[in-house]
């Protein structure tokens, strides 16, 4: 997204890139098209990313690496902190966390998690969202938040728990191609060996007890073995370490999965959805 305003808030591993590509290309005795001609990418699109007017893609690092690295692997490096320079100023310290993570313990009451979104349904819920954001700005949140994805990858490999409403699978973002390919996708997802998916139903509260009342959240497990608690609403986040917080928290996460549908039933749910099944 290349915009004059991007060159007074870029981050810092943005502003870094930028001098290095820069000076290797200089010390090449490259001029911005020709560096363009060998990366791939347009004059115009080097002098954005020298300027930090528009940080570098993932696409555009890589062809950095290949092209200036010199092999000693710098831009390849800085892939995973320019990606968190893209990212809301309320989500960047959790995205440290989520990336090296053991373990996350996710629920999830309004739309799908952003781990388990599909391009389709990020883009369409990104550029739906209130204020308005500019196509390159959504495109920009939606390469990030894919992104994300690596996670599930990963070395070691993380375990990941997730409880979703059964409104957010009711719930259409972006038409009902979209929600098919979205269902497909959690269903994918809820078959991995590391991943333990379960829907809340909606009647779940018949009985008058309903734990979820008090809104999504997130439980981390750092390589340290400590236990957090990340919460998001209305582009306001909070980390809690506070040990006996937390351990609220956890048991109130627990009463959650506990009312929630087996992952047998739960994937039988999304299948349906899906129209996978009868």
């Amino acid at each position: 997204m290349a915009r004059s305003e991007n060159k007074e808030t870029a981050g810092p591993a943005t502003r870094l890139v930028a001098g290095i590509a820069r000076n290797m290309r200089v010390k090449k005795g490259w001029t911005q098209e020709q560096a363009g001609s060998e990366l791939g990418f347009s004059g115009a699109a080097v002098s954005a990313m020298e300027t930090c007017a528009q940080p570098a893609s993932d696409e555009m690092l890589v062809a950095l690496e290949r092209v200036l690295g010199d092999g000693m692997g710098i831009f390849e490096q800085a892939r995973e902190y320019v990606r968190l320079d893209k990212y809301p100023a309320q989500f960047k310290d959790y995205a440290l966390l989520e990336q090296k993570a053991l373990g996350l313990s996710l629920y999830a009451t309004l739309v799908v998690h952003g781990l388990f979104q599909t391009e389709e349904y990020a883009r369409a819920l990104i550029g739906g969202g209130y204020p308005p954001l500019s196509g390159e700005r959504v495109e920009e949140l939606v390469e990030a938040r894919l992104a994300r994805k690596a996670l599930f990858e990963r070395e070691p490999v993380a375990l990941i728990e997730v409880v979703l409403e059964e409104s957010v699978l009711r719930r259409t973002i972006g038409g009902e191609e979209v929600m098919r390919g979205q269902m497909r996708h959690l269903a994918e997802c809820a078959r991995r060996r590391n991943v333990t998916l379960q829907v809340l139903p909606l009647d779940c509260g018949l009985s008058g007890e309903y734990a979820g009342a008090r809104g999504g959240l997130t439980l981390v497990e750092t390589p340290e073995h400590d236990h957090l608690v990340y919460l998001e609403i209305q582009g306001e986040s909070l980390l809690i370490k506070d040990p006996t917080k937390v351990s609220t928290y956890s048991q109130r996460y627990a009463r959650i999965r506990a009312q929630a549908l087996d992952p047998r039933e739960s994937l039988g749910l999304i299948e349906r959805l899906a129209g996978d099944q009868q």
